[in-house]
């Protein structure tokens, strides 16, 4: 079996690099393309894999064929592979917004389709991707799709009338993170640490606290109990944040996301 990887950019290369480490495929069951050539001299250098200029010749030869490109990009993909694609053929698309029933019409035909909805942290193997398949596609094409992104961190099945909530609770959350990273490292380099330093603790203290929600199975507000302690310094700092609205502000931006998802 082969897959074809149309579009080399950044999400790519964290899929292509998970799969050859996990070993769903080989490099040289790997083929790539991409409009620019250094894109594609990069991607053969770094994984070994084959490498086509043109998409068509890549559907023609793959058995599954990964859309990797930007959803404005997405028609002229597929127009340029669906001569080269039959019912055999699986199509596993990241492009955020486009529906199953979207890319199904541009095929003009019946084609096994998986839409999967991942996020940044992928390219550094924490990425959490939804997937959802249409009524084409089979147990062990679900399973292929679901061992490729969790290569790259974890995966799982929802409904797609969910995909937009998924994006604004996984897709657009890095953003959100990264901004309450920043806020407390700011906070600690006005408190005298340096910008580095903050950044590290920070980021560490975030990550830390993720794992401990998923690896205790305990509920984020038991967690937060743990840390606060009698009139001490931590339930200081959530009266602050409680009495900022801290929660709904965050309610309101995924909030916003999702509404934001459904206009695209």
């Amino acid at each position: 079996m082969t897959i074809g990887v149309i579009g080399l950019g950044n999400m790519a290369k964290a899929l292509i690099g998970g799969i050859i480490s996990k070993g769903i495929f080989d490099p040289q069951d790997i083929i790539g393309a991409d409009p620019l050539e250094a894109a594609r001299e990069k991607a053969e250098k770094k994984f070994q894999i084959q490498v086509k200029d043109n998409n068509a010749d890549v559907a023609r030869e793959a058995d599954v064929i990964l859309l990797a490109v930007k959803p404005q990009f997405l028609k002229v993909a597929i127009a340029d592979i669906m001569d080269d694609i039959n019912e055999n053929k699986l199509i596993i698309s990241i492009a955020a917004g486009k529906t199953l029933e979207w890319i199904s019409k541009e095929f003009e035909k019946d084609v096994k389709i998986i839409r999967v909805m991942p996020n940044t942290p992928a390219l550094v193997g924490e990425g959490c991707a939804a997937i959802c398949p249409n009524s084409l596609c089979n147990d062990a094409d679900l399973n292929l799709a679901l061992d490729i992104f969790r290569s790259c961190g974890t995966a799982n099945v929802v409904p797609e009338n969910m995909m937009d909530v998924v994006t604004g609770v996984s897709g657009s959350s890095p953003a959100y993170v990264f901004l309450f990273i920043e806020a407390m490292a700011d906070a600690a380099v006005l408190g005298g640490m340096p910008r580095k330093q903050a950044y590290e603790f920070a980021a560490q203290a975030v990550l830390g606290s993720a794992k401990m929600v998923l690896e205790t199975g305990k509920h984020p507000g038991e967690l937060k109990d743990m840390v606060c302690s009698p009139a001490g310094t931590t339930i200081e700092a959530v009266k602050v944040m409680e009495e900022s609205g801290f929660r709904g502000i965050v309610m309101d931006a995924v909030e916003a996301a999702i509404l934001r998802s459904k206009e695209l």
